[in-house]
């Protein structure tokens, strides 16, 4: 009982992997002591992936299907009373196939080899079912996760294509202002704006440090400074033990330029942004809090779901940094709005806290 629990449970990791020959190599032998099988194959829809067990010496990975066993039904596991394996001596004489399901489509094959049909009994067929809906289970997950980071990566390639180009104008305005007044400051701001540019095009990993996540906020409120001069206010305070907690790329810096266009830019006077990061058990909490104009509650939800208040798609804002942490991290990941009309906005995101990714 033990071992076949540690079979179990070892045989997860390899295949959230995917069906690959690597897993199916790692995941046979933990397989054949769950089963108890003389041997064990894993194999796609055409070729084994993977053998271990008896007769490994003559049946190997790379071996069709079709020369083994028939590959039967796709909803039913099947038994090969009469294995015909052409290797003088073959120790095995019988096996039991049961399909690999991936979202009602078959991929695969479970196949578990013994001496002869005479001692296969419905228990032994019963139990390779059951592998068989472990395997296939793990192999489905693979594929929801592989899913959520297409989502993720589609996600910042909209992001990137986004960019406003009321920001820019702006920016490039800003800095033009200065030319003759301080030319010094607009060459600054001008390799500002280059290093914000190339930040956000630049092809990087869909995660960064969260150090280098602040560091192009902190270039891109120097370039909204230059614009607001001393309308504009700013302060980081973020506890430099979560620095190197991964985060999303580009998913900082919109929950900035959200509150200075949506909150500061539409109000009189000087307005101010706090972005503000602390541990919380497992998990870090980043801030961007703001003294702006505010919002109603509905609009908050509105803009978590990509709409406006009259529910049409808008085409970037928090929604689209919410679809990407909770397709990263997962449900209990993402962002939290809290806003009045008046009052400001604070935007709470919480992701886990870890410095590489684990393992699926």
């Amino acid at each position: 009982m033990q071992s076949a629990l540690h079979a179990a449970t070892v045989i997860l990791p390899d295949l959230r992997r995917g069906l690959t020959v690597e897993s199916a190599r790692r995941a046979a032998p933990h397989l054949r002591t769950l089963t108890q099988a003389a041997a064990i194959a894993l194999a796609d829809r055409t070729h084994i992936l993977a053998f271990d067990g008896r007769a490994a010496e003559h049946h190997s990975a790379g071996e069709g299907i079709l020369d083994l066993v028939a590959e039967g039904r796709d909803d039913r596991v099947h038994v090969e009373s009469h294995f015909a394996c052409t290797t003088p001596g073959c120790p095995l004489g019988a096996a039991i196939v049961a399909p690999l399901i991936v979202t009602a489509e078959r991929v695969g094959s479970l196949i578990a080899f013994y001496p002869s049909a005479e001692r296969l009994t419905p228990d032994d067929i019963h139990v390779i079912g059951e592998a068989a809906s472990l395997v296939s289970a793990q192999i489905e997950l693979s594929e929801l996760q592989a899913q959520g980071e297409r989502l993720a990566r589609a996600e910042l390639r909209a992001l990137r294509a986004q960019i406003s180009p009321h920001f820019i104008y702006n920016a490039l305005a800003a800095v033009a202002g200065y030319i003759h007044s301080s030319p010094e400051l607009a060459r600054e701001r001008l390799i500002d704006f280059s290093e914000f540019i190339r930040y956000t095009f630049r092809g990087q990993r869909p995660f960064v440090p969260l150090s280098d996540e602040l560091e192009y906020v902190r270039t891109y409120l120097r370039l909204e400074q230059a614009r607001f001069g001393d309308r504009l206010h700013v302060a980081l305070e973020v506890d430099p033990s979560v620095l190197g907690t991964l985060v999303p790329v580009l998913s900082l810096q919109p929950l900035v330029e959200n509150a200075i266009r949506h909150g500061l830019e539409r109000r009189a006077g000087a307005g101010w942004v706090r972005v503000v990061g602390r541990a919380r058990g497992d998990c870090v909490h980043l801030q961007v809090i703001d003294d702006g104009v505010g919002m109603t509650a509905e609009h908050a939800r509105a803009s978590l779901s990509g709409t406006d208040e009259a529910g049409q798609r808008e085409r970037i804002g928090l929604a689209n940094v919410q679809g990407r942490l909770q397709a990263s991290f997962g449900e209990g990941y993402g962002l939290h709005v809290e806003s009045s009309p008046g009052q400001g906005t604070t935007v709470t995101m919480t992701l886990p806290r870890m410095s590489e990714l684990r393992a699926a």
